[in-house]
């Protein structure tokens, strides 16, 4: 596969519903740490991170294999999409964040067997490609952010929300185990979080998952008109 722009694309249940994935074919990779499934959009490899069949809960994910994957289809750039949740009141749902960092005490990581630290980074270079792209699409975003990863499956606590909001502005159950691993094979990597809810306690409403799918639906076609963009790109 030739992967001239070295772009690479993950994301969740926002990407199940593209419409160029009807006519793309899967494909899989053995990585050393198990296989990875993709299709291939313009020669761009895509992966959705719960499976083709999307019944792999975000606890049960192998992100080692999809994050080497990439690695191994030459790929640079991962642009990523992860749902959250706002632990803010002034982060509405149907908006986006482009998170310039993140917290999470239990990353993956490739090299459970030595020693080697690496300074988890978002690429600078993708966020502001992302938030370029939102602008021209005029879609409503906050191009700075602090992501906070939870373990999954179950949703958040009123507690647990209580606490973290004092360090965080959205929370998730996937996207620092990605950017941690990409920093550890060099690639750049960031993400565009859709905000499908506010998280659990942050209004009086109670949160139940019809809730985020039905802002889910929503948002996809956003997503839809972003990636496509993402594929016009001419990176190097």
């Amino acid at each position: 596969m030739k992967n001239k722009n070295k772009i690479g694309i993950i994301g969740g249940g926002n990407l199940y519903h593209l419409s160029f994935l009807k006519k793309a074919k899967l494909k899989d990779l053995t990585t050393p740490h198990g296989r990875a499934f993709y299709y291939l959009i313009n020669n761009c490899p895509l992966i959705l991170r719960h499976g083709p069949n999307r019944n792999i809960p975000p606890h049960k994910i192998n992100y080692q294999a999809n994050i080497f994957a990439f690695k191994k289809l030459g790929v640079k750039y991962i642009f990523a999409f992860n749902s959250a949740g706002s632990l803010k009141k002034s982060i509405k749902p149907g908006e986006f964040l482009i998170p310039h960092d993140y917290i999470n005490f239990d990353n993956p990581s490739f090299y459970d067997k030595q020693p080697k630290h690496i300074t988890p980074e978002i690429s600078p270079k993708l966020r502001k490609i992302l938030t370029r792209i939102f602008k021209k699409l005029k879609f409503d975003f906050k191009n700075k952010g602090i992501y906070f990863q939870t373990k999954g499956p179950r949703l958040e606590t009123k507690a647990e929300v209580n606490l973290i909001k004092n360090f965080a502005d959205v929370v998730g159950m996937t996207m620092s185990n990605e950017a941690t691993l990409s920093k550890e094979l060099d690639l750049e990597y960031a993400t565009s979080c859709s905000i499908d809810n506010y998280a659990n306690g942050v209004i009086k409403m109670p949160l139940i998952q019809g809730l985020i799918q039905k802002h889910e639906l929503k948002i996809n076609k956003r997503i839809e008109k972003i990636i496509r963009e993402i594929l016009k790109l001419r990176l190097s």
